[in-house]
C-alpha cells in the first residue's frame, strides 16, 4: 500500500485552527457556499411549486438526488486525482454560473419546469464532485491535531447556514420572487470562489511510483474501496455511520411528525422540537471548536451513540412539548458530538491521497440510508 505524507504548510505550524487565517478563509468560503445552497433550495422549491403541480414540483426537487448518488464515488476519484482545492473551486464556479444563468433567463421569460429540472440536474451532478472534495480539503489546510476542531467549526457553519439560509431565501422570494432568490444564491456562492483561491494547501507526496491515483479511474475507485475494506478503523467506522444513520433518520424525520400529530402538538410544537435538536447539535459543534481535541475519539463517539439511542427512544414517552424539546436538545448534542467525532476519525485515519474516495463512500452511505 502506498504511504502518503503531507509536507508542512508554511505559516500554520503550531497555530490553532480557529486562529489560522488560512483555515478561516476556508471556513468563510464554506459558510457562504452553504448559505447559498440553502437559499438556492428555497428558490428552486418556490419556483417549482409556482410553475407546476405539486407532484411535478416534487419531481424537480428530487431530480438532483439521482446524479448526486450515482456519481458520488466517481466524484471522490476526481477529488483525489485533481486535488480537493481545485475541484471545490471549479465546482463552486459551475454552481454559481448555473444559478445565475437561470436567474438571468427568468428575467427574460417565465420559468419552465424543464429549465428548473435542468438546473437541479446540473446542481446534483456538481454536488457529487463537490462533496467529496470538501471532505478531503481540511486535512490539506491544517495540522492533523486540529482536525477535530475544524470539524466543530464546520458543524457551526452548517448550523449557521440552516438558521440563516432559510429566512434569507424566504425574504428574497418575498421581495423579488424566485428570480431574486436565485440571484442571491448565486452571489453567495460566488463569494466563496476568491476565498478558496486564496487558501493554501499542502501537496500530497507519495513514496513510490505506484501512487494512490496512478491507474485508470475505475482502478482508482476499486483501489479506494479495497483500501477502506482492509482498514482496521475505516471499515468498522463506515458500518457504524450506516447503522447510526439508519436508526437516526427515521425517528427524527418521519417518527417526529407522527408523534406531533398523535400528541396534538401541531406544526409549531414540532418546530420547537426540531429547534431543540438544532440547538443541541450546534452546542456540540461549538464544544469541539473550542476544546479542539477529544481523547479516545472512537470510544467517546461510541458512548455518545449509545446514549443517543436511549434519548431517541425516550422521545416516544415524553408527556409534552417542553419535555420533548429538552430530550431533542440532548439528542442533538449527542448526535452532533458523535457525528463530528466520526468525521474527525475519517480525516485522521485515512491517508490524504485517499480522502476524496473515503469521503465519497461516507457521503454515499449517508445519502443512501435516508430514503431507505
Amino acid at each position: 500500500m502506498t504511504t502518503t505524507t503531507l509536507p508542512p504548510l508554511a505559516g500554520t505550524t503550531g497555530r490553532p485552527a480557529h486562529r489560522d487565517p488560512n483555515v478561516l478563509r476556508w471556513l468563510g468560503a464554506y459558510t457562504s457556499s452553504m448559505i447559498g445552497d440553502s437559499v438556492y433550495y428555497i428558490a428552486l422549491s418556490w419556483a417549482a411549486v409556482r410553475t407546476g403541480t405539486p407532484s411535478e414540483a416534487g419531481i424537480v426537487m428530487a431530480v438532483s438526488a439521482l446524479p448526486r448518488a450515482l456519481l458520488m464515488l466517481g466524484g471522490g476519484v476526481i477529488a483525489d486525482r485533481l486535488g480537493p482545492r481545485r475541484v471545490v473551486i471549479g465546482s463552486d464556479t459551475v454552481r454559481c454560473a448555473a444559478v445565475l444563468a437561470v436567474a438571468a433567463m427568468m428575467l427574460l421569460t417565465s420559468p419552465s419546469l424543464w429549465l428548473l429540472a435542468l438546473l437541479a440536474l446540473v446542481f446534483g451532478a456538481v454536488d457529487a464532485v463537490f462533496m467529496p472534495a470538501v471532505g478531503a480539503l481540511p486535512a490539506r489546510i491544517t495540522a492533523k491535531d486540529q482536525l477535530t476542531r475544524v470539524q466543530g467549526m464546520r458543524g457551526l457553519a452548517i448550523r449557521c447556514a440552516s438558521v440563516v439560509g432559510a429566512p434569507l431565501g424566504g425574504l428574497a422570494v418575498a421581495m423579488g420572487g424566485a428570480t431574486a432568490a436565485f440571484a442571491l444564491a448565486g452571489a453567495l456562492i460566488a463569494v466563496s470562489v476568491p476565498l478558496l483561491i486564496s487558501v493554501r494547501v499542502r501537496p500530497v507526496a507519495t513514496d513510490d511510483t505506484a501512487g494512490a491515483v496512478a491507474g485508470t479511474p475505475w482502478r482508482d475507485l476499486r483501489d479506494g474501496l479495497a483500501y477502506i475494506r482492509s482498514h482496521r478503523v475505516l471499515a468498522p467506522l463506515m458500518l457504524a455511520i450506516a447503522l447510526g444513520d439508519l436508526g437516526f433518520v427515521g425517528p427524527l424525520n418521519v417518527g417526529l411528525t407522527l408523534l406531533a400529530d398523535e400528541r396534538g402538538w401541531g406544526a409549531s410544537g414540532m418546530g420547537w422540537v426540531l429547534a431543540g435538536f438544532g440547538t443541541g447539535a450546534g452546542a456540540a459543534s461549538l464544544l469541539l471548536a473550542v476544546r479542539g481535541r477529544v481523547g479516545h475519539a472512537g470510544r467517546t463517539a461510541g458512548c455518545a451513540i449509545l446514549a443517543g439511542c436511549v434519548a431517541i427512544g425516550a422521545l416516544a414517552f415524553v408527556p409534552g412539548v417542553v419535555a420533548a424539546v429538552a430530550v431533542a436538545l440532548l439528542v442533538g448534542l449527542l448526535a452532533g458530538l458523535s457525528g463530528a467525532l466520526c468525521g474527525a476519525l475519517l480525516q485522521t485515519q485515512a491517508e490524504p491521497a485517499y480522502l476524496g474516495r473515503v469521503t465519497a463512500v461516507s457521503g454515499l452511505v449517508s445519502l443512501g440510508i435516508a430514503p431507505l
